[in-house]
């Protein structure tokens, strides 16, 4: 499956860290007839998925039953596959990865979104700042070659020309960028702007979700199978992971703390963490999940997500989201 992306992301979140954690986590079952269930992560564990740990620390999932398992992700631990072959029945995904697999059969729907708004980003350096799309016109721009359709779709939103704007191939690092090869980067609001802060080089960034670009992360997937056979786990698995983000939201210093403390061989750097968790709280809650709740999605998120996907050359329809656990979770 081609995943243009997040690819090169996640090799900054690689090789950034000292190390990696164990592949899989889960507390002791607090007694025999808890129902073990792999929850498959998108990618190596950092606070990114801190509602998770919190709801595996605090007991919320044993309460309700279940012996969670937390399946680390990876460049060779796609999320896919083991939530098809049903060895995990949930996987963090994003719309765009999860209508391409639907594109090549796999039985996937979108249960819930953690991202409400796209974490993809402009990150330039505060002294020649990119704050409007319009702004990108006659620079140079640091991406990976592979994301040249985001950088398109956006464009297309607002109108500019992407011929007036040089694409400079780059690792995913902010390098490029400190050192002036390039006059901003394309990268996620939640990691290379963190990297330059905790380093001290001022920088600003331009959301791309605030300008028409909407593509749900960190989405919730599940099988129609699962969905059929296997509702009222993940029901529950969902009501765990609710309260997991709800805490989250009250106190991302202590969510960051807790990923530090639950992974001490990945590499985590407790500043980073710590800013990284609050930069994620307006992307993860807003007006919508303060009237619905954490992980809510409507009618009109889901169009918006159709429109913008169909940039990326992914033609969906409103059938790949399913908001039924999501009402029973909150009934």
């Amino acid at each position: 499956m081609i995943k243009p992306v997040h690819l090169t992301r996640r090799f900054f979140l690689q090789t950034s860290a000292a190390g990696f954690a164990a592949s899989a986590t889960a507390l002791p079952a607090l007694a025999a007839n808890l129902q073990p269930v792999t929850f498959q992560l998108s990618w190596l564990h950092s606070v990114q998925f801190g509602g998770s740990y919190i709801a595996m620390k605090n007991g919320y999932w044993s309460d309700l039953g279940l012996d969670v398992s937390l399946a680390q992700g990876g460049p060779n631990a796609p999320v896919e596959p083991p939530v098809v072959s049903g060895t995990a029945l949930v996987g963090i995904s994003a719309a765009d990865y999860t209508a391409a697999a639907v594109e090549q059969g796999a039985p996937f729907k979108i249960i819930a979104v953690a991202m409400q708004r796209n974490p993809f980003a402009i990150a330039s350096l505060s002294g020649n700042p990119v704050n409007e799309p319009a702004d990108l016109i006659g620079k140079k721009i640091g991406m990976a070659v592979a994301n040249t359709p985001v950088l398109q779709a956006l464009c297309t939103l607002n109108g500019i020309d992407i011929n007036q704007i040089e694409i400079v191939p780059t690792q995913y690092d902010p390098a490029p960028l400190v050192s002036g090869q390039v006059d901003c980067l394309l990268c996620w609001e939640t990691d290379l702007p963190v990297a330059m802060t905790v380093q001290g080089v001022e920088n600003t960034t331009m959301l791309m979700a605030d300008y028409g670009y909407a593509v749900h992360s960190q989405t919730y997937i599940a099988t129609e199978e699962s969905l059929t056979e296997r509702r009222d786990t993940l029901v529950s698995l969902l009501k765990g992971e609710v309260m997991g983000w709800n805490d989250y939201y009250k106190d991302t210093d202590a969510a960051a703390a807790l990923a530090v403390e639950m992974f001490p061989d990945a590499g985590l750097d407790p500043e980073a963490q710590k800013l990284q968790a609050a930069r994620q709280v307006p992307l993860m809650f807003s007006d919508l999940t303060a009237e619905h709740g954490f992980g809510w999605f409507t009618q009109d998120t889901v169009a918006e997500n159709i429109e913008t996907l169909g940039l990326l050359g992914r033609q969906v329809t409103a059938d790949l989201w399913d908001r039924s656990v999501l009402e029973e979770v909150y009934g």
